[in-house]
């Protein structure tokens, strides 16, 4: 019976060792490796906007660090504003033609760049580097194509809400529009690696929240309660958390096709929003 026993604590010895190395070796991989968890860039332009009948001008300028970046510019026929767009962490601005659309239609010019790492901009993205990139964005409008700070709607998606609200936080926009973004990339871990300790291991922050709570412009949130990657609370946490003028906006579908399961919603929404706060 002893003998048993002793078998028995040694099995279970040994599955709990087996489980805590497969653990900590989990861990490892997280913390070294969580930039391929974040960023999905392509560097192969699938598109360009003469595809649907946009001209545009292709475009390149440096960031603060040295770095050349890659972008569009899609002036309107008779603009009142201009959207700089933040896309988010996968593909490339190749891959927005649908929204440079729908933003051309609306009468707005459009300003879209690749973070480096992605399309045809230089070196390999990282947290600070996206924020490099945005300024340099931000910048390039302003001082190459003379629009005035008070013409510059921010737009971001997905993780470019992070990086659209930090720019914003730091400069003077017409207004700032967040679609299916998140409070944080450590509470986004946090749901898909719950057994983790996601946020005691996190080396990227990607504080949407903090940001937002700083921002001074109109704020238009934008987010559906079908979203399968981002909840929908984190919506309106955002939401409740902007300064006002403030508005927000339900759509129906999924993360990545929200904007074009709610089309018709969705172009009311930006129209009302840029009406009303935009000029």
């Amino acid at each position: 019976m002893a003998v048993e026993i002793q078998k028995y604590w040694h099995l279970l010895w040994s599955i709990i060792t087996i489980f805590s190395c497969f653990y900590i070796v989990l861990l490892i991989i997280l913390y070294f490796f969580q930039s391929h968890l974040i960023y999905y860039p392509s560097r192969k332009i699938a598109a360009t906007p003469d595809i649907i009948g946009i001209p545009y001008k292709e475009v390149s300028f440096k960031t603060e660090d040295g770095i050349t970046l890659s972008a569009w510019y899609i002036p309107a026929l008779r603009p009142k504003n201009v959207i700089l767009f933040c896309h988010g962490n996968a593909g490339n601005i190749g891959d927005r033609l649908e929204s440079i659309q729908i933003f051309y239609n609306m009468g707005l010019s459009i300003f879209i760049f690749d973070y480096r790492g992605y399309g045809k901009s230089e070196g390999k993205a990282s947290e600070k580097g996206t924020y490099l990139d945005s300024e340099a964005a931000w910048r390039y409008l302003v001082n190459e194509q003379d629009i005035p700070p008070e013409r510059i709607i921010i737009f971001g998606r997905s993780l470019g809400g992070a990086i659209a609200s930090r720019l914003a936080q730091n400069n003077t926009p017409k207004g700032l529009i967040l679609e299916s973004s998140f409070t944080s990339v450590k509470d986004i871990a946090s749901k898909f690696y719950p057994f983790l300790p996601v946020k005691l291991l996190s080396r990227f922050s990607y504080a949407t929240l903090d940001y937002v709570k700083k921002v001074n412009c109109p704020v238009f949130i934008i987010h559906s309660r079908d979203d399968e990657i981002i909840p929908f609370s984190h919506g309106i946490t955002l939401f409740d958390t902007a300064n006002d003028p403030k508005a927000f906006l339900e759509l129906k579908g999924s993360h990545n096709e929200g904007f074009i399961t709610s089309l018709h919603c969705y172009k009311n929404g930006l129209n009302t929003f840029i009406s009303r706060y935009g000029g």
